[in-house]
């Protein structure tokens, strides 16, 4: 819980939006913002999934403003095509106690959260490189454990 209250604290506050969803606003990714309110919304579901939270919050720890500020990056630098990620995306998820099921179930909150925020080419576009990267990233956990990569839209 304390992992959580301390993620919570360097979101944005989600009731700000709020008026957003209510009003069926809803827009394009376009800016920085709106990378940080898809980045905070989707990580304030992830840390408390019945699935998933356990893994995110037991890696993070009390790191989640470490891992919002990298991820706002990443994905500021894939959708904005501003360059200021330079990281390496897969090596810290080598060793995650990870399978098929949390791909698929990441990509669907992922997905979720897109809709529920965003609507045009750039939120599409998200799906497509968040699908690519799930499907990449099993494909090379499995290779690494010596299992036979499965395709994880099948």
């Amino acid at each position: 819980m304390r992992n959580l209250e301390q993620a919570a604290r360097w979101m944005i506050p989600l009731h700000k939006y709020a008026c957003m969803k209510e009003q069926g606003d809803k827009r394009d990714i376009e800016t920085f913002d709106d990378v940080r309110l898809l980045v905070d919304t989707f990580y304030s579901k992830i840390c408390v999934h019945p699935l998933l939270g356990g893994i995110f919050n037991g890696v993070i720890g009390n790191n989640w403003p470490v891992h919002l500020d990298k991820m706002y990056r990443f994905w500021q630098t894939v959708l904005l095509g501003e360059q200021t990620y330079f990281g390496r995306p897969f090596p810290p998820h080598m060793q995650l106690p990870v399978d098929r099921l949390h791909f698929q179930t990441w990509l669907q909150v992922f997905y979720e959260t897109l809709d529920e925020l965003f609507e045009g080419e750039k939120a599409e576009e998200a799906k497509w490189r968040s699908s690519r990267m799930a499907e990449m990233f099993l494909t090379k956990i499995q290779y690494f454990r010596g299992q036979n990569p499965q395709n994880i839209l099948a």
